[in-house]
């Protein structure tokens, strides 16, 4: 893999951490804030803040991987 190419994975794997963690703060939001009002959006913000993470955990695995050869 070429520099380049590691450099726009590395760009990759910063957007996704910050996608997780906008998720991941809505969730905190919905058990700080909203519940047990808003108990419905538990499995639809749970789903996406999960789906972020394992995106951004499998970008970094890929990441580690180009950087080591």
């Amino acid at each position: 893999m070429s520099e380049d190419e590691i450099q726009a994975l590395d760009k990759e794997v910063k957007k996704l951490k910050r996608i997780a963690s906008e998720w991941a703060s809505q969730l905190h939001d919905l058990v700080e804030d909203r519940l047990p009002a808003a108990y419905h959006e538990i499995p639809t913000i749970s789903q996406s803040t999960y789906d972020a993470c394992k995106a951004w955990a499998d970008a970094t695995a890929r990441l580690k991987a180009a950087q080591k050869g």
